[in-house]
């Protein structure tokens, strides 16, 4: 006999929406024709044939009579709905208790993708009037109030039978049971595809900036997060709870105004909501059920990666780097609660959140305390908060990529962060934008911190002494400045002659070096041809003088896809050092290339799954992409990390 999961197989559909009971109840009444499965059908009761998509209406059948407690004879399936002379099937209509010819909730299953499915099921809620419509595939699902033809707002669940609409609408919601109802996890959604929706019905028409808006809430919900999982009496206020749309705009608006006053310096003293109080209920009705706050930085970083990629990150060749990659980097070189910590080149500000989180671990472990969840609205100890005040640094040229990493470490450092808005390579240029007015309002505490890490007498801002630097800097496009390309020595050519433009990244590596201490740390992302193409050698030179060369990772071809497909590797090295990193002549490399590709072709990410072809869930209920850069929670294999581990400990490096 066929189980449920054998028959979705290789469908669209699936069946994680609903529970192992209500699976082998369904399970339990299959009966088979020459191998076909068939089922007496729980409304019609007469024989069907149990396709993947039948197969998720039965079992949502059963939830809607035994969970939501609807009677048979309210529910009609193949419901037919006028378009003109075409009439189209519904696949579920539950009828209004009042009046059974009024369609009250309308299901759609046949459209196994959100996109289509969500459009069908307006078409059939506008020509019904049915004011609750709920797309399901057996994976994902979404709920829906529709509140006029243009607007369908997300609502946290349908009503039981002996509840109101209104009664899902006005519910108020804990810290705790925002847990319970996390939208990415019950709903199998990710806040990317959230964005996407209100992209589609909303902000498209909405005369704003996208990136703009979206961050403003993001902003707002991560601050009523916070300060409701620092009070289990209070509720949640980023939720549309029965007020009128006026009434909404005017507490999410003091909600704004209240995140910006807690995390000064993230948007200007006057920056106001800008969508108007409709469009601003449909957006708050798609995030309310949403947890920000989670182990890592994923939730948001997607949401972000996705919204920057439309401005002008990609253009300057600088892209977001994958979590696992940032991971595996953190874990190889393993700062310590006492180093200095930087990236030169920032962008959301990965590699300095996640050696947040490792140096967090370690603290707790020395202090015999639970590791606790990460990146969570738990209260920090004062360790923990005066590490990120004062040991961990980021910089980037870019202002909104700098506002998107200093919300998440203001975040991690209760309301510190030293992420610094300027170009790292044209240090000769930092006095003069550092006395403009409003970048000390938002980044002088930070710089003040920065400057205190330079060299014993120094006055410009060439050299500093950081233990470790993890970067992922721009490389595409040229620097063709003549005051920037002067300041370098691999602003020269193989001949020692100053070039008219030069790769970024190639300054960078540089630029990087003297950004560390003796015995200092770097690793570095690098196009692959810095490795092997002749023309590049003298780079290679320039870097073997200064630094041990520890190891060389060969990422995935679709690492940074869908933004390029260009092949990179990490670079890891150690600067000379008498006590940390004694000059030798010859030594050990580790060498290791990426054989799980993390992204498919078109850059969206691959999980790991088990062996029937279900996703497997971390200890936090996150997915997992399928890489080999190191063991995720033991759930995966050994990978580089673990083997490079291995390595540093034979060969007796520093830090390990």
């Amino acid at each position: 006999m066929k189980k449920i999961n054998e028959i979705l197989k290789n469908s669209n559909y699936d069946d994680t929406q609903f529970s192992e009971e209500e699976i082998q109840i369904l399970e339990n009444k299959i009966t088979y024709k020459d191998d076909v499965p068939y089922v007496i059908c729980i409304i019609r009761n007469k024989e069907i044939k149990l396709t993947p998509e039948e197969a998720v209406r039965q079992l949502f059948l059963y939830k809607l009579i035994n969970t939501y407690g609807y009677n048979k004879d309210r529910i009609q399936l193949e419901y037919g709905i006028h378009f003109g002379r075409e009439v189209k099937r519904a696949d579920i209509v539950i009828s209004d208790i009042n009046d059974i010819l009024a369609p009250y909730i309308i299901v759609e299953i046949k459209k196994p993708k959100l996109s289509e499915g969500k459009e069908q099921l307006k078409s059939y809620c506008n020509a019904t009037g049915a004011p609750i419509g709920v797309w399901t595939n057996g994976e994902q699902i979404s709920y829906y109030n529709r509140k006029d033809p243009n607007y369908f707002e997300d609502i946290t669940n349908i009503p039981k039978a002996t509840e109101k609409l209104s009664d899902i609408i006005n519910e108020q919601i804990t810290y705790e049971q925002l847990k319970k109802i996390d939208k990415l996890q019950n709903e199998k959604k990710s806040l990317k595809n959230l964005i996407q929706e209100m992209e589609d019905e909303v902000l498209a028409g909405a005369g704003v900036d996208s990136f703009e808006e979206v961050f403003k809430l993001i902003f707002t919900k991560l601050y009523d997060e916070l300060m409701v999982a620092r009070d289990k009496t209070s509720y949640l206020k980023f939720r549309n709870s029965g007020c009128t749309e006026v009434e909404l705009y005017k507490k999410i608006s003091e909600l704004f105004e209240e995140a910006k006053n807690k995390w000064r310096g993230v948007f200007d003293e006057d920056s106001k909501i800008l969508l108007t109080p409709s469009h601003l209920s449909v957006c708050v009705a798609s995030l309310q059920n949403v947890k920000l706050f989670n182990s890592n930085l994923d939730v948001v970083d997607d949401a972000f990666e996705y919204l920057m990629s439309k401005s002008s990150k990609g253009e300057k060749g600088q892209y977001f780097t994958p979590r696992y990659v940032i991971d595996m980097c953190v874990k190889m070189m393993n700062p310590k609660e006492k180093e200095y910590v930087i990236d030169t080149a920032a962008g959301s500000s990965g590699f300095t959140v996640h050696s947040i989180f490792h140096v967090w671990d370690a603290i707790r472990e020395r202090k015999g305390l639970s590791k606790g969840d990460n990146f969570t609205a738990e209260e920090r100890s004062n360790d923990e908060i005066k590490y990120v005040e004062d040991k961990v640094f980021a910089i980037d040229f870019d202002e909104k990529a700098v506002r998107v990493a200093k919300t998440l470490n203001l975040i991690a450092g209760d309301g510190k962060t030293n992420v610094i808005n300027l170009n790292t390579l044209d240090y000769s240029r930092w006095d003069e934008i550092t006395k403009q007015e409003r970048w000390q309002d938002a980044y002088f505490e930070g710089f003040r911190r920065l400057k205190k890490i330079r060299p014993s007498g120094a006055n410009d801002y060439k050299e500093f002494e950081f233990d470790v630097l993890m970067a992922n800097p721009p490389f595409a496009g040229d620097i063709k400045e003549n005051q920037i390309i002067t300041k370098y020595e691999l602003g020269k050519n193989s001949k020692g002659k100053w070039q008219n433009k030069i790769g970024r990244d190639i300054l960078f590596i540089e630029r990087n070096l003297n950004f560390l201490k003796s015995g200092g740390r770097m690793a570095i992302i690098l196009p692959q041809g810095r490795f092997n193409n002749a023309n590049d050698q003298y780079i290679r030179e320039f870097i073997s003088e200064r630094c041990r060369i520890l190891a060389v990772v060969g990422l995935h071809g679709n690492t940074f896809k869908p933004h390029t497909g260009t092949k990179t590797s990490v670079l890891f090295v150690q600067k000379w050092d008498d006590k940390l990193c004694p000059r030798v002549d010859n030594y050990n490399i580790f060498f290791a290339t990426m054989q799980k590709p993390g992204k498919d072709s078109s850059g969206e990410k691959i999980y790991v799954k088990d062996e029937n072809g279900e996703n497997i869930l971390d200890s936090h209920g996150h997915l997992i992409v399928d890489h080999d850069l190191y063991n995720h929670e033991g759930l995966t294999q050994d990978g580089i990390a673990e083997a490079f581990i291995e390595f540093a400990k034979k060969e007796r490096l520093s830090f390990f």
